[in-house]
């Protein structure tokens, strides 16, 4: 385990040779605490419809140019069917917090999805109330995804406005995850305008004491459509930041998946979509090089995926499921790993 210090040091660090040593360091851990195995996990972005008025997301209510979709179930369910056919473990279902997609809708998704097919369920919904939680967890649902973005109490105001006057805390959510039975996921954006490199040490710290299943990191990407793709705000916010901002830069992502694999060792991370955005050449690779063990291929149907714009510019927007699998699974072999069989959850290790 690494000290406060030694963190910051890492992430203050842009000797290459130094900085060989640590991914050498994660690519070991990562080796003796989860193997060699990459579990992919099939993504069904089901709603692109969101109340929230997120500062960084595309998504977000305030973006009216956005065409807004939601799917049937029918379109899900056949979505986790391919995900079947094509030898996935898992199918995450993701959405903005779309109020009409009603609670008991969902719960008959996921019965639909484990009564015929041998997926884990994982569900990433946004913030949502207890009894939601405890009725998707009844009805078979095995994990639940819910980034924190930044563990910075002001930041995270700035950038989360309260919906209806009431402030997300979604650290309480992560623990009442926690105590309903999910495997429990969350992550961080690197690189927010007026994070800095002491926050994001401070992030890795939080993953470790909330012992997470699951941490997805990626870099922030602006959207032109919203606050923080506003030259003037972001002005202020790194000015907040000073010096010590940090980068949104592939190689701190990087430097976020190896920490953060040398600090939690038994989590599942993702290289995520993110990071293969930014390079899309190799980026999943050096992500599952330096830490990670889980791409996420879209299982999004294609007349859709273009309108889920989180961020501008998304890698595989227009690759048919088929396709994506296969990519991913060359990349897989190029680099000497094997695709994960099953479900591939968290293996706690005494």
């Amino acid at each position: 385990m690494l000290t406060s210090e030694q963190i910051l040091a890492w992430l203050r660090c842009d000797d290459p040779a130094a900085l060989e040593d640590l991914w050498q360091l994660a690519d070991t851990v990562r080796h003796c605490c989860v193997g060699d195995a990459v579990h992919l996990r099939g993504l069904v972005e089901i709603s692109n419809t969101c109340v929230r008025q997120c500062a960084y997301c595309g998504l977000r209510a305030g973006h009216t140019q956005l065409q807004r979709y939601r799917m049937s179930a029918d379109e899900i369910l056949d979505c986790a069917a391919l995900a079947t056919r094509l030898g996935y473990g898992t199918v995450v279902l993701q959405a903005g917090e779309d109020p009409l997609l009603s609670p008991a809708d969902i719960a008959d998704i996921v019965r639909g999805i484990k009564s015929t097919t041998p997926l884990a369920v994982t569900l990433s919904l946004g913030e949502q109330e207890d009894e939601n939680l405890s009725l998707w967890k009844s009805a078979g649902a095995d994990r639940y995804l819910l980034r924190f973005e930044t563990s910075d109490t002001e930041l995270y105001q700035t950038i989360h406005p309260p919906y209806r006057n009431r402030t997300g805390d979604r650290f309480s959510r992560l623990r009442k995850l926690r105590q309903l039975g999910y495997e429990v996921g969350s992550g961080v954006m690197a690189g927010i305008p007026g994070q800095t490199c002491q926050s994001l040490a401070r992030d890795i710290e939080v993953f470790a004491e909330l012992d997470l299943d699951m941490i997805g990191i990626g870099p922030f990407i602006p959207h032109p459509a919203t606050p923080l793709g506003d030259p003037a705000l972001v002005a202020s916010l790194h000015a907040r930041a000073g010096a010590d901002q940090a980068p949104a830069s592939e190689l701190m992502v990087y430097k976020m998946v190896a920490l953060t694999r040398i600090m939690c060792p038994q989590a599942n991370l993702p290289s995520t979509t993110a990071l293969a955005t930014i390079n899309k050449t190799n980026g999943r690779e050096l992500g599952l090089q330096r830490g990670a063990n889980v791409v996420m291929p879209n299982l999004t149907p294609v007349k859709y995926r273009a309108m889920y714009e989180i961020y501008p510019a998304k890698a595989c927007i227009g690759e048919s499921a088929e396709d994506c699998s296969g990519c991913l699974r060359s990349r897989i072999a190029r680099i000497g790993r094997k695709v994960g069989q099953g479900q591939g959850g968290r293996k706690k290790q005494a």
